[in-house]
């Protein structure tokens, strides 16, 4: 998925800025983190997941994959690279982890998982089996070169075997099931410009978002997105650091 299939991603009709300028800030205050990826660089990690899922693990389009991952830029490359072959996800977040998980053939494996760290291991998590399982190292501090655990592998390393450019693979539809659940990519879409409507976020914000009170992507990525809005996702946000970020990075709407 490249900068120009982030702008006609099925019903979401993602950012028709400029592909060169900021589009997701991810800071993490508890690391110090701070990544800046326009369009185009989004565009190449998204591809990269899809090269992933679709040529080293040899997932097509009505497959499906599981994400418990929190607000990350990470975490935005997962979701849009497998929705850009059809892959249809279920978004597990962390807020309702232990809670039972409803879907059509909840009770079958998945073909793929993604995973932070964290959750992996949390006794109250009931991370579902798939044929192929990635390990995230977002949301906690682990030790450099600590491999993941048994039976997982290392989402940025398999990522970084792959070219950042979109391969030849077939479009989706609006109509097409963006979830497990039974929601479609128009579904989301509509969805995502509802919520922006409700936060007053139109074309050209700049939306600061904290992950800790918003962690579905819905709030984070898709609804500023959808409407043409950049982002700056604060995770673990020191309250003392919003003012100055806000006046730092441009900031006119904050969530």
């Amino acid at each position: 998925m490249d900068a120009s299939a982030l702008a006609s991603a099925p019903g979401l009709g993602i950012y028709p800025g400029d592909p060169t300028t900021p589009l997701l800030t991810c800071y993490d205050d508890a690391t110090g983190e701070r990544t800046e990826l326009s369009a185009t660089a989004l565009g190449a990690w998204a591809a990269r997941t899809a090269a992933v899922l679709r040529d080293g693990c040899g997932l097509v389009a009505s497959d499906r994959a599981a994400i418990l991952l929190p607000p990350h830029w990470q975490t935005a490359a997962v979701l849009l690279g497998a929705w850009s072959i059809g892959v249809s996800v279920s978004i597990r977040l962390a807020a309702t982890a232990g809670l039972p998980v409803i879907e059509p053939g909840g009770d079958e494996p998945l073909d793929a998982v993604f995973a932070a760290r964290g959750r992996i291991d949390d006794w109250l998590e009931d991370v579902p089996g798939a044929r192929h399982r990635f390990m995230l190292d977002i949301g906690t501090r682990a030790a450099a070169g600590t491999p993941p655990p048994e039976g997982y592998r290392d989402f940025l390393a398999e990522a970084c075997r792959y070219p950042g450019r979109p391969p030849a693979y077939g479009l989706v539809r609006p109509g097409d099931l963006a979830s497990v659940d039974g929601t479609s990519y128009a579904e989301w879409g509509s969805l995502a410009l509802e919520i922006a409507a409700q936060q007053d976020v139109t074309a050209g914000d700049r939306v600061l978002v904290d992950g800790g009170q918003h962690e579905h992507p819905l709030f984070w990525l898709l609804a500023p997105l959808a409407v043409g809005a950049s982002v700056v996702l604060c995770v673990n946000l020191d309250p003392d650091r919003l003012d100055p970020r806000v006046d730092s990075e441009g900031v006119t709407r904050v969530l």
